[in-house]
């Protein structure tokens, strides 16, 4: 089995107010943002992120720690699952000239509204059937994607990764470690599904027959 290790460590972290957060979510709000459409991305912030567009410093500072952890070149091939419009993908080749990238998303209009530079190389699919063959990519990353499917449904998009990658994947799930930081997820949340305690975690990917590496996010 992989490693837990933050490879997000480089990518910049916002101050959150859980209190208002939490007050002012609803399930109505929730069953808006898990259509992953234009209110989720581009709406009004209750709904997700008010507003989702590239700035380089999110992504740029990252690649750096992909590549040196991967042995990224511009021999690799690299998918990532939950792609939404791209901006990570569109870093990769600014940052690794010649890799080749490829992107899934469920959301159509993600895809559609994806950046220019990889609109080629994205698509819209389902995390739990991967449009690719066995082995096709040297590194699969997923951030903060398969725990939005129910946990039978998370653990088959946690085998279609393994499936497709040729042993070196990384993922990020929503996590917590105490009972405050359970209730600081459920304030946090608008899509996730599947929230567990990290040790639950670790066993439930045992359980599934993933091995890459992972790590948290935890608000």
């Amino acid at each position: 089995m992989g490693q837990e290790i933050d490879l997000l460590v480089n990518y910049p972290k916002t101050k959150r107010d859980l209190t208002q957060r939490g007050n002012e979510k609803t399930e109505e709000d929730r069953a808006v943002a898990r259509q992953f459409g234009e209110d989720f991305f581009d709406g009004d912030r209750r709904h997700g992120y008010g507003g989702f567009s590239y700035f380089p410093r999110f992504w740029q500072p990252v690649i750096p720690t992909f590549q040196s952890h991967f042995g990224l070149t511009s021999n690799t091939s690299l998918l990532d699952v939950g792609s939404a419009k791209g901006f990570m993908l569109h870093d990769l080749r600014e940052l690794v000239p010649g890799i080749t990238v490829r992107g899934i998303d469920i959301s159509d209009y993600a895809i559609a509204n994806s950046m220019e530079t990889v609109r080629d190389y994205v698509s819209v699919a389902d995390a739990q059937d991967l449009p690719f063959d066995d082995d096709s990519f040297d590194v699969v990353i997923s951030v903060n994607t398969v725990h939005n499917l129910e946990q039978s449904a998370c653990g088959k998009a946690l085998q279609e990764i393994e499936r497709v990658s040729r042993g070196q994947s990384f993922i990020t799930v929503d996590a917590y470690r105490t009972d405050e930081e359970y209730e600081r997820m459920q304030a946090w949340n608008l899509t996730a599904k599947t929230i567990l305690h990290v040790e639950e975690w670790v066993s439930f990917f045992k359980e599934v027959g993933y091995t890459g590496d992972y790590y948290w996010f935890i608000p």
